[in-house]
């Protein structure tokens, strides 16, 4: 009688794998946008993210996705980055590292950084400081799990 272990088989996440970040971080970006809208948070996407760099108001929803896009690519970049450093390769945990760098992205970027960069700049309908939305998490949800999962398939 003998005893089978399986493990699940190790993606190889280089120092090049930036493009994949980038490439993950959109996707993420992109499913995000669409639960947004899904759930009639079109304002966010056309005020607050274009708002950051003084873009709105009025309502810009293509810069706003524009902002949306290229702030998701950058924190794909940096997704993978820490994964390097961590030497985390096995993929069931770069989809739970997704999940996890979702909520944190949710706590400081959008709970904390935002509100105040927003204020900051002058935009008239900032939100509160900390703006801890329970739907803004579900959205950052989304994002890290999609990241997660895209990584490790244009890893393999």
């Amino acid at each position: 009688m003998s005893i089978r272990t399986e493990t699940a088989p190790e993606i190889a996440i280089e120092e090049g794998s930036w493009v994949s970040g980038m490439l993950a971080g959109i996707a993420g970006s992109v499913l995000m946008a669409a639960v947004m809208v899904a759930m009639g948070a079109t304002a966010v996407l056309a005020g607050a993210m274009p708002g950051l760099y003084t873009l709105a108001p009025p309502a810009n929803p293509v810069a706003g996705l524009f902002v949306h896009l290229s702030h998701g690519a950058v924190l794909g970049v940096v997704f993978v980055a820490a994964l390097n450093a961590a030497g985390v390769d096995d993929p069931r945990r770069v989809v739970a590292a997704g999940l996890g760098y979702g909520v944190v992205a949710w706590v400081v970027l959008a709970a904390l950084v935002m509100p105040v960069w927003l204020g900051a700049v002058g935009f008239p309908t900032a939100p509160p400081f900390p703006n801890f939305a329970v739907p803004s998490l579900l959205w950052h949800l989304v994002y890290g799990v999609v990241l997660g999962a895209v990584v490790v398939a244009l890893e393999r």
